[in-house]
């Protein structure tokens, strides 16, 4: 589906995992890079190649290792907001995840 007037930067890949320290070691090991962002129960790596924006966030052990979601990363908060007016223009469902601290 093209986003008309939006340039996307690489696609976006969130896991869910039983403990984020220990994945960190994982994929530290696996992508060659440090994680770009890390907080409390979450890990982010900006692999460069592939492009990806690959997330780790911990949860329940019934979820190790599922799928958290994916998704396109975007260069603004703008590009989301116009891709969400498309979207809703053509009826989709969508839901309003913004955050204002990252």
């Amino acid at each position: 589906m093209p986003m008309e007037g939006v340039k996307t930067l690489k696609a976006h890949v969130s896991i869910n995992v039983k403990n984020v320290s220990t994945s960190i070691a994982f994929y530290r090991n696996l992508f060659g890079i440090e994680p770009s962002k890390i907080r409390s129960g979450y890990a982010k790596f900006d692999v460069s190649n592939p492009p990806l924006n690959f997330t780790l966030n911990e949860g329940p052990n019934e979820v190790s290792g599922a799928l958290s979601h994916m998704g396109i990363q975007v260069a603004s908060t703008d590009d989301v907001l116009a891709v969400r007016r498309q979207w809703q223009e053509r009826e989709l469902l969508t839901r309003d995840e913004m955050k204002t601290e990252c």
